[in-house]
């Protein structure tokens, strides 16, 4: 329990509804306007929820490393468990920490130029279909993208035929997230109404693909060197299988993980060099040095400084995971505040990798700054876009390297502007979207086709 000398973060007056409107209304804009107003601790409500936003890098070091033990996987995740059930990105305990080292093997950093055949292959699968001129949604071509991807990596199949059917699913599923907000929602998506509907339909559609997979391959009974001959038993690594609720639950979240990071990580970039001709220009130069042409392959990877230097400058400016969230489980001292039993920290990568103090002129988008910032000269968790401590995106070297030799493939033929008038706008729902997609014009640089090495 907290003493009577205990003291609470500054923050707006308690209210019975407390800052649920503005929140809904402008999520990011609100916490922002928090952290401006009140400083780096701020403490507010959400009808009964006790709420504290932590804007400096110790207080996020102090949640999610120090002090791990002590905080569990705040609300969005706890809502997400209706989607996804209890996989690595919801699961808690012993429960996660056994999948975890389960599945770790699958993305050591020896297993990703395994993948990297894949990656660029389904890319340039992509570039065959694009033509000059078109006008297409880029957020949907590499939602597609990345779901052909994973299919091909982590299950072995081809789903290209029903990825649409997937993606929308997906979609529809994730409009579960804008309840996030509203007091005993949990419990409200049990009521039969029509956005309940539709996410259990979509759900049900995404479960009939899981298991249809997982059916596949158990019928081949061998291993495949993916993430379900692993979970099936059949990797010589492993042999435990999971029961199928539980193998179902990871493969959708992978799916996800492909779907609403990788690829929106990959729709900010086409958006960012659509308005920066100068960042785009210099993409191009060491694309064309480097590949003259040809697909890249994992041995480009090192070559390619100036591309992942672009990647890294688009995760600062959209981390896909904008917010994290830990529900702590007893009392706590953080930043020299004492914090009640069932707070809910709130930790914004995008708010921290927007701070003038640990990024010069933090809204330009400029690759160059990583030539010569210094991550030893400040603290850690400045710069998290993947998370940080135990609960690391498990996927962030995938997530990296897919991005980069999508980049590669694409960006040396093609140049997509946004359409003229069309609205860019934050839509955070687990991860950070575009509300209204990417409407995005194709412009082919060389009348050439890029050849295989």
């Amino acid at each position: 329990m907290l003493t009577r000398d205990s003291r609470l973060p500054p923050g707006p007056r308690w209210t019975p509804l407390g800052q649920l409107l503005p929140l809904r209304r402008d999520m990011i804009g609100f916490l922002a306007e928090m952290k401006r107003q009140y400083g780096d601790y701020v403490f507010f409500n959400i009808g009964h929820l006790k709420c504290c936003l932590i804007g400096e890098p110790e207080g996020v070091r102090t949640v999610l490393v120090t002090n791990q033990k002590n905080f569990v996987k705040g609300r969005p995740l706890e809502l997400a468990r209706e989607l996804l059930g209890e996989g690595l990105l919801t699961a808690e305990g012993e429960h996660h920490l056994r999948h975890r080292r389960m599945i770790q093997p699958l993305l050591y950093r020896s297993r990703l130029p395994g993948y990297a055949d894949a990656m660029v292959e389904s890319a340039a699968a992509v570039d065959r279909r694009w033509q000059d001129g078109q006008t297409r949604d880029i957020m949907v071509d590499m939602s597609d993208l990345a779901l052909v991807i994973s299919g091909k990596t982590m299950f072995g199949a081809d789903v290209s035929g029903e990825v649409r059917e997937i993606s929308t699913s997906l979609t529809a599923a994730m409009r579960l997230f804008t309840r996030v907000t509203v007091p005993f929602s949990e419990y409200l998506i049990r009521l039969p109404l029509p956005s309940s509907v539709r996410f259990y339909r979509a759900r049900a559609r995404l479960d009939a693909t899981i298991y249809r997979l997982i059916r596949e391959r158990q019928k081949l009974g061998t291993d495949g060197g993916d993430l379900l001959s692993l979970l099936l038993g059949f990797s010589g690594d492993r042999q435990e299988r999971l029961p199928d609720p539980e193998i179902r639950d990871e493969a959708l979240i992978f799916l996800l993980a492909a779907f609403d990071t990788t690829a929106l990580s990959l729709t900010w970039t086409w958006y960012l060099l659509s308005q920066h001709p100068e960042v785009e220009a210099r993409l191009h130069q060491e694309l064309d040095t480097v590949l003259g042409g040809r697909l890249p392959t994992w041995a480009d990877m090192g070559q390619l400084v100036y591309t992942q230097k672009v990647v890294k400058e688009v995760l600062r400016l959209y981390p896909p995971g904008y917010l994290l969230a830990r529900r702590a489980q007893n009392a706590f001292e953080v930043g020299g505040y004492s914090l009640p039993k069932g707070t809910l920290t709130l930790m914004s990568p995008f708010l921290m990798q927007r701070d003038p103090r640990w990024f010069q002129e933090p809204e330009r988008f400029d690759p160059d700054r990583w030539a010569t910032h210094d991550p030893h000269h400040e603290p850690r968790y400045t710069y998290y876009p993947f998370g940080g401590g135990p609960r690391l995106c498990i996927g962030d070297g995938f997530a990296w390297a897919e991005v980069t030799l999508v980049l590669a493939t694409l960006a040396q033929r093609w140049q997509p502007r946004l359409v003229p008038g069309h609205p860019v706008e934050l839509w955070p729902l687990l991860n950070l979207r575009p509300r209204h997609g990417m409407r995005m014009t194709l412009h082919a640089r060389h009348p050439a086709r890029v050849q295989a090495a």
